[in-house]
């Protein structure tokens, strides 16, 4: 039975649209993208410049990035997985990737919504931003509702974000980092100092909370020379002390993307942090990393950004202060 119902699941996550950015979602709703950039893998903007017909009620999707809501004026409500949340003045919440998610604007003054890949995060904020906000992680945080006093405080950072965005520094992703990383600390005093992680719910989310902790747990530790062995999904299961094929299911019909495809994606945000962040060799990166040659690393990376490791480095090396 639970066999059946698990190959339910992943046959409906099929039928949902999945975005890995907020251009290719708009496009697909028919919105106007004239002000996201798709260039780089963030984007800030209000929201009343894109859903000029209201009321909106968008389709259920998966977004496979972070998106960070501030709702200075409006209403409507979102959902994420099965959980409801209205949304009204003074309202904050984000949503990280893989969910089911869909929303709908009854009235819309002024919103700001921030969307931002891991990459991003890993390259622009700080390699080991999960360690530091590790809310990042969380399968679901509950929304928050706050005074007009401190609703400014979070007004006053993402304009400037917004501002920096728009502008055309050389510098302008490592200042919309360092930026980021104050709306961060500012989330993080309000919203975690009260989370309860048993609102979390459920075996299944527990079980990918658990699967995306240990996954960013190895690869610190990989790109931090501490480990050589590169984890397969038997030792993602060991940790849990569940078999592979449970392991794959629940991941795969929770967040849509199979273990495989996380794993991938790690190793690829993990690459792109190490080349723009620090000198490490290609060579070194490559055995980190779990590649035993080089030419693999860099045939593996070409593939999944369209540069080669020293390129990659050679374009993104102007956006570093130091």
């Amino acid at each position: 039975m639970t066999s059946f119902v698990q190959h339910t699941q992943m046959k409906e996550t099929e039928k949902k649209p999945v975005f890995d950015s907020l251009l290719k979602q708009c496009l697909h709703f028919g919105l106007p993208v004239a002000d996201i950039d798709g260039k780089i893998d963030f984007t800030v903007h209000h929201l009343q410049d894109i859903y000029l017909d209201l009321p909106f009620k968008s389709p259920v999707y998966r977004a496979n990035f972070f998106s960070f809501v501030f709702v200075k004026d409006g209403h409507g409500k979102y959902t994420t997985d099965d959980l409801v949340f209205d949304t009204q003045p003074g309202t904050i919440y984000f949503t990280n990737p893989g969910h089911y998610k869909s929303h709908e604007w009854k009235d819309l003054q002024e919103v700001c919504l921030i969307t931002l890949s891991e990459s991003f995060l890993k390259e622009n904020v700080h390699p080991d931003v999960f360690e530091a906000f590790p809310f990042l992680l969380a399968e679901t945080v509950l929304p928050k509702l706050l005074a007009p006093e401190s609703f400014s405080e979070f007004e006053q950072l993402y304009l400037q974000i917004r501002k920096e965005y728009l502008a055309a520094s050389p510098y302008r992703n490592k200042i919309i980092g360092n930026l980021f990383v104050v709306l961060l600390l500012k989330i993080k005093e309000h919203f975690w100092k009260d989370y309860n992680p048993i609102y979390e719910g459920s075996r299944s989310s527990q079980i990918v909370k658990s699967f995306k902790q240990t996954l960013e747990k190895h690869y610190r530790e990989l790109s931090a020379g501490k480990t050589t062995q590169v984890f397969r999904i038997q030792e993602y299961a060991d940790a849990q002390n569940l078999h592979p094929n449970y392991l794959s299911n629940v991941v795969k019909s929770k967040t849509g993307k199979a273990i495989g495809t996380w794993i991938a994606e790690k190793t690829i945000a993990e690459a792109k942090s190490l080349l723009q962040q620090s000198a490490i060799p290609v060579k070194e990166i490559a055995f980190l990393l779990g590649f035993s040659e080089s030419a693999h690393f860099s045939n593996y990376f070409k593939k999944h950004t369209g540069f080669s490791p020293i390129l990659y480095r050679k374009v993104h090396s102007g956006l570093r202060l130091n």
